[in-house]
């Protein structure tokens, strides 16, 4: 009897782990094949030409602008300077930009305000702000998870959170991530808007926003305004991944 049970139980129907594991091979199949053949709707936003000669706003209220940068090396940061309203390849700056992290230079802070409009936030908070980590994996966790991935498509999409940034000399300002692609870069091409307190108090505009007394970043001229589709985009996991600094930790 014992030897009919276990025949009866070794039959030909596979074990149910069996089933599940090839399930999930298959979806995992579909969603790398779906991903391999998805490319993103290119936003309508140039890269950004700094203003020349860059120069300092000074102690007014800057904003809301809008910016777009090339972060696209594995192996350096792009740092920007809301000071100087531009990206900054020597001397102070506020905040950086590679691959798909984002940080605050040493000495500033980045708090999430989390899924709230632009415009709503009239005055930022006084403490709270996230110091970035540095090393061999730089990160802010105040920012860090500014993004979206889909295992299905593999592209980043910003959540939309609006972030308090406190600068190193204590200055304020508010910042969205609007985009991660565009179509002069393809991924990693950050655009951002931002308001940049420059008297040192925490009120960065609301309501009916802020005026700038100051030059806004200029574009560089690219033909057409409508989305369109990229020639050439490579996407996947290299959105999450970037080069190593060869001595094992970022020096800024």
């Amino acid at each position: 009897m014992t030897g009919g049970k276990g025949g009866r139980g070794g039959g030909t129907r596979p074990p149910i782990l069996v089933l599940v594991l090839a399930g999930a091979f298959l979806l995992l199949v579909v969603s790398l094949l779906i991903g391999s053949f998805t490319t993103p709707e290119f936003p309508p936003y140039p890269l950004t030409a700094a203003p020349v000669p860059s120069t300092a706003v000074g102690d007014s209220l800057v904003g809301p602008s809008t910016y777009t940068l090339d972060a696209s090396q594995g192996d350096a940061w792009r740092r920007f300077h809301f000071g100087r309203n531009a990206v900054v390849d020597s001397g102070p700056w506020d905040i950086a930009f590679r691959r798909n992290k984002v940080i605050a230079a040493p000495g500033a802070g980045v708090a999430d305000l989390g899924s709230v409009t632009f415009d709503s936030i009239a005055e930022l908070p006084a403490d709270g702000y996230a110091a970035t980590t540095f090393g061999a994996d730089t990160v802010n966790r105040g920012v860090g998870r500014w993004y979206a991935y889909s295992m299905l498509s593999h592209l980043l999409t910003s959540k939309r959170h609006v972030y308090a940034v406190r600068t190193v000399d204590g200055r304020f300002a508010k910042l969205e991530i609007l985009a991660y692609y565009c179509r002069d870069v393809g991924a990693a091409c950050y655009t951002f808007r931002y308001a940049f307190q420059g008297d040192g108090s925490r009120r960065v505009g609301g309501g009916g926003g802020g005026l700038t007394n100051a030059t806004r970043p200029r574009t560089i001229a690219s033909p057409g305004a409508r989305t369109e589709r990229p020639r050439r985009l490579l996407v996947g996991r290299q959105d999450l991944e970037h080069s190593r600094p060869a001595n094992g930790t970022d020096t800024f």
